[in-house]
């Protein structure tokens, strides 16, 4: 069986700043990758919040899903809590439906921002295969890079499209730096062309640049699944 998707980071600002940039849905879709828009539908009073979700593929090909989520802002402990249930009907989604929920939890460094989620792929064998190989290391890897450009956004004020830009722009030198150098082959002896294109490769982001290796990946002891998660619906 597959295993859930953890992410933590530390993020050093306000909780009421934190909140609002990630329970706001024009905030949300901003610096998270793996949504292009992100929607609340109408809702009576006091009950969850429904909403839908859309990513888009390719420039006219979009993948929508609907969702349920609540939220407690307000705890004995001073922490915050979020959960959400989701799926999907479009045949082009490999992700069928799932869970998952937000913690926020104040420290004097600042506030760890953790999430947990697993959900279930569709098409059978083929897409359980794909989601282990592919899909499942994406998303943890887009929900980790997300959460430093949120971070970058909390802490130094970076808007999450600069972020992206500082990030396009990196990985277009980096990659001109590995190309000249392996072009330079010829000259230059191979083992050092190859050490040179290697370190281009692998040098540690600028610190302005989001990087998903910031977030923590493994919970540091037991995780629960929070109580408020049971009380939603299946969207």
């Amino acid at each position: 069986m597959a295993t859930g998707l953890y992410v933590e980071s530390l993020i050093d600002a306000d909780l009421d700043v934190l909140w609002e940039r990630t329970q706001n849905p024009a905030h949300h879709q901003s610096w998270d990758l793996r949504f292009t828009s992100i929607s609340y539908l109408p809702r009576a009073d006091g009950e969850p919040q429904r909403f839908r979700y859309a990513t888009r593929l390719l420039p006219f090909l979009w993948v929508a899903g609907t969702g349920v989520s609540a939220g407690e802002r307000q705890r004995p402990d001073g922490t915050r809590l979020s959960a959400l249930r989701f799926a999907s009907g479009h045949p082009l989604s490999l992700l069928a439906e799932g869970s998952g929920y937000w913690r926020y939890v104040p420290g004097p460094a600042g506030v760890r921002f953790l999430t947990g989620y697993d959900y279930r792929p569709r098409w059978g064998r083929f897409g359980a295969l794909a989601d282990r190989a592919v899909f499942r290391p994406l998303m943890g890897w887009a929900t980790a890079w997300s959460f430093d450009r949120l971070r970058l956004w909390c802490e130094r004020g970076t808007s999450p499209r600069a972020a992206l830009a500082r990030a396009l722009g990196e990985c277009a030198v980096r990659t001109a730096l590995v190309l000249a150098v392996l072009f330079a082959a010829p000259v230059a002896p191979l083992a050092l062309a190859c050490a040179a294109a290697l370190l281009a490769a692998l040098l540690p982001p600028l610190p302005g640049t989001p990087a998903a290796r910031r977030c923590r990946r493994t919970p540091s002891g037991r995780t629960r699944t929070p109580r408020l998660l049971a009380t939603l619906e299946t969207s």
